[in-house]
């Protein structure tokens, strides 16, 4: 790799220790002496350029991944690179050097959404670890810029993979909580996406997760740090610690008696760069000689990599400066422009989710001289927004895009506060229910509005839900929504009127009730700034539905001990009670005609593969699709496979003992591929959807990976298309 870290390793060699201790903390100090400018290493970009002013905010992360559409999800990733240089280039030449100023961006969150009552599962990819994979290396690949590939020698932005591992909640008690999680576990639903970000999508940084994992600090773990991440994946870039939660180690996990202690043992297990405070202690470490000065020059030469690769520090190599040169000419008006807003509407439409349609759907405004839109979620920018996000010059909301789409008047009220009994502090409670029921009366047809937001559902310390701690106590929606649901559904009873629903959340929420009574459901996420145009294309029919449920919608009540890892029972891969809606569940418009097959590539899986040959092909799904319905419209094709053949271990097919594999702890089935396609009506196309010999793999009970003797059953979506066997 060029003399890139000869050059870092120089640079740092001309350093004092004191200098080099200031480069390990988030809000690097400037050295003036050897041209160093200050930097903040602490950017986000979950879903567009975040915090930091004006920028394009697409669908949260949740609704980006219910496109299951990898190809637009890169695209979206070098937008929000070219924005985030945009900023970075104009901010800098002004010696703006703040927090949410710079390159490196601490995002995707590749965490699993295990558990909906989840705070901060919006920010994820939703609960399935192929997906999530393949999302998140492909946002990685946007954001890092593909030019960089294999070499990655310059980056556009850098990435961070987080928060690793095993981390999603309670939100509440992450800052002392051990998460115990079986090495079955770990290897087939919590790390994966994350050996994917590092070996495929060559991540630049890794961020630790507050919490222990079976007893380590994930900020200071050996295993996860030294054993895993650099030494069987073979990480090279720079490991950073979530934001204050090294100090975690003696306040809260009680592992450590000191600040000097805590930031020892983050150092001296791989942490390079502390969001926080504590490695002001670092030097007095160093002085008790918990930890070797070569140890810190170490990890400032990976920070110091980091920034030569994005062009902040120079460097020798004149191929990587011609490079950075490029993106160093990427001015301000590229920031937030038609085109960047135009991508994230293409988004908002592909990732809403049809539920429930009655026929009622698309709208023919010929039949609707007026349009009744009612809801706390109708007129609010937040819906759009979810969290770690932007601020865009522009924001339709569910309202707005009625209103500009349809031709019929719009007749509104709000109905309800969000979660409170009342809108307005001195009337009485449900101050507005009664303007809610005169709409639906008034009106030939409702458009109910309901659902959360970021000050409901989200992380510690950023929602005004403080009782939970951002999390959720219960799947169903708030009481003040419950009943405005209930009088608006008995109002259109009572008058022959009907009711479309349209849901804002980033998490499974029961509406059974609602699925009871409405003509339709339409899941939207929180849907970016775009989001309401995007929902009004869809209900007037400018746009088929075509989004797909990344995780599964469940009853209230079913859910395992929030604070159980244990996979039992959990998404659905793993649950065996009966779903409201299942992963991958979505409607369409239109109508499609799908044969699939299979095709064996030649690759007979067997032996101990390494991670590389797993990635080969071992089986093809072929499938021709013809779009039959009166709508140009896209499909998402599913495909999973049954890949554990457990009933054939007492057959004795398989040398392995229950103490190695427990046939009552495998996959249902699991998503092996996924491919969307767009299609006009009356149109055929043949796609095929590659299946790695990685997805034929059983996860044994010691975390090893196998492939068991036996029969392999696929399906795409829920119809078998056939079997291979494996000797």
């Amino acid at each position: 790799m060029s003399n890139l870290y000869k050059d870092a390793e120089e640079l740092v060699a001309k350093m004092t220790i004191e200098e080099v201790a200031k480069q390990l903390k988030y809000d690097a100090e400037a050295v003036e002496r050897l041209d160093i400018p200050a930097y903040n290493w602490w950017n986000e970009a979950l879903h567009g350029v975040a915090r930091a002013g004006t920028a394009t905010v697409f669908p949260q992360a949740i609704g980006l991944a219910a496109m299951f559409d990898d190809e637009l999800l890169f695209k979206i990733a070098e937008v929000i690179a070219t924005e985030g240089r945009a900023k970075y280039n104009a901010q800098a030449k002004e010696e703006d050097r703040d927090i949410y100023k710079g390159l490196t961006f601490w995002s995707p969150n590749i965490n699993i959404f295990r558990d909906a009552r989840w705070g901060r599962g919006h920010e994820t990819y939703g609960e399935d670890p192929y997906l999530t994979s393949r999302l998140g290396v492909s946002f990685i690949k946007g954001l890092q810029g593909i030019d960089n590939y294999p070499e990655c020698d310059t980056l556009k932005a850098a990435a961070c993979a987080k928060h690793y591992a095993v981390h999603s909640g309670p939100e509440g008690e992450r800052h002392h909580f051990n998460a115990k999680a079986t090495k079955k576990d770990m290897e087939e639903t919590y790390l994966p996406a994350f050996e994917a970000a590092v070996r495929e999508g060559k991540v630049e940084s890794v961020m630790g997760a507050y919490n222990r994992t079976n007893g380590e600090p994930c900020c200071g773990s050996k295993t996860l740090i030294k054993d895993i991440l650099r030494g069987k994946w073979g990480f090279k870039g720079h490991f950073v610690s979530d934001c204050w939660a090294i100090k975690d180690f003696h306040e809260n996990h009680k592992i450590t008696n000191s600040p000097a202690e805590s930031a020892a043992l983050a150092l001296n297990n791989g942490c390079d760069l502390n969001c926080g405070n504590t490695y002001l202690c670092i030097l007095a470490a160093l002085k008790d000689k918990l930890i070797k000065e070569e140890d810190m020059r170490k990890a400032c030469v990976r920070l110091m990599a980091t920034r030569m690769k994005l062009g902040i520090l120079p460097r020798t190599d004149e191929e990587a400066t011609k490079k950075i040169k490029e993106y160093d000419g990427i001015g301000f008006l590229e920031c937030d422009t038609p085109e960047h807003n135009a991508v994230s509407l293409k988004a908002a439409e592909e990732s809403i989710v049809l539920l429930k349609n009655n026929g009622v759907l698309p709208l023919k405004e010929s039949e609707y001289k007026t349009i009744g839109v009612v809801g706390p979620t109708a007129d609010i920018r937040s819906v759009l927004e979810g969290n770690y996000n932007g601020t865009a010059s522009e924001y339709v909301t569910n309202l707005n895009g009625i209103r500009r789409t349809a031709k019929s008047r719009i007749v509104y009220s709000e109905g309800c506060h969000l979660f409170k009994d009342r809108i307005s502090n001195l009337a009485k409670a449900n101050d507005r229910m009664g303007e809610a029921v005169a709409v639906v009366k008034n009106t030939d047809i409702t458009i109910l509005c309901v659902g959360l937001d970021a000050t409901i559902e989200g992380e510690e310390g950023d929602t005004g839900n403080m009782f939970a701690s951002g999390d959720k106590i219960s799947l169903k929606l708030p009481d003040s929504q419950l009943n405005l649901c209930k009088n608006v559904m008995k109002a259109a009873k009572e008058n022959g009127k009907k009711v479309v629903v349209v849901l804002n959340a980033g998490s499974a929420i029961d509406i059974s009730e609602l699925d009871a009574e409405a003509d339709a459901i339409v899941d939207c996420f929180y849907s970016g700034g775009q989001g309401g145009q995007a929902l009004a294309n869809v209900l007037f029919g400018k746009v088929s539905p075509s989004g797909r449920l990344p995780i599964t919608f469940y009853k209230d009540g079913e859910q395992p001990e929030f604070t159980d890892y244990s996979m039992k029972n959990r998404t659905y891969r793993y649950f065996k009670g009966e779903t409201l809606y299942p992963f991958g569940y979505g409607l369409s418009y239109s109508k499609f005609d799908v044969n699939a097959s299979l095709e064996t590539a030649g690759f007979v899986p067997g032996g101990d593969a390494d991670y590389d040959a797993l990635q080969k092909t071992s089986v093809n799904v072929k499938v021709d699709i013809t779009n039959t319905g009166d709508f140009d419209a896209d499909e998402v094709i599913l495909a999973y496979v049954d890949k554990c053949p457990a009933e054939k271990l007492s057959n004795g097919l398989n040398d392995v003992t229950k103490d190695k594999l427990d046939p009552d702890d495998q996959p249902i089935k699991s998503l092996c591929a996924f491919k969307r396609v767009s299609l006009n009506k009356g149109e055929t196309k043949s796609v095929t959807l590659p299946v790695s010999a990685h997805s034929l793999t059983t996860v044994l009970e010691d975390g090893t990976r196998a492939f068991l003797k036996g029969e392999y059953k696929f399906s795409v979506g829920s119809t078998m298309i056939g079997t291979i066997n494996l000797q």
